[in-house]
């Protein structure tokens, strides 16, 4: 049993990133699905895929790297709100990661969207990750 999946969801990436794995398997849930698609959205990863076919379901992730010097497309992923200590942030008080350069993903009411996607509505709430 996983106390922290989220975490659990970046070390994944992280370890896949350091080992240069091309794909990475991750065991599914909602809040790993929608994570998914803003790293697909913002071109941190190159393709993934929802397999619902097993009962606690997979997501596989295509990483992107530089088709040259193949330097990896994300360099540092960070969990910021963690079980025990909730980092939560109002509108006018949101996070920018790498001034502006890199993406920090955000619970809101309105559902997970990026630090940009949450100033433009103007709402806030939990972080939790930094991508860049």
């Amino acid at each position: 049993m996983l106390t922290d999946p989220i975490a659990d969801y970046l070390n994944r990436i992280r370890n896949a990133i350091k080992a240069n794995h091309r794909i990475v398997e991750i065991p599914a849930s909602n809040i790993k699905k929608e994570m998914t698609k803003i790293l697909f959205d913002k071109g941190y990863i190159l393709n993934y895929k929802f397999e619902d076919d097993k009962i606690p379901g997979i997501i596989k992730i295509a990483l992107k790297y530089h088709p040259t010097t193949k330097l990896p497309a994300i360099n540092e992923l960070k969990r910021i709100s963690k079980p025990g200590l909730r980092k939560y942030c109002k509108s006018d008080e949101l996070p920018r990661v790498l001034n502006g350069l890199g993406v920090a993903i955000i619970s809101t009411s309105s559902g997970l969207i990026t630090d940009k996607e949450a100033r433009k509505l103007k709402v806030g709430g939990e972080i939790i990750c930094y991508v860049s």
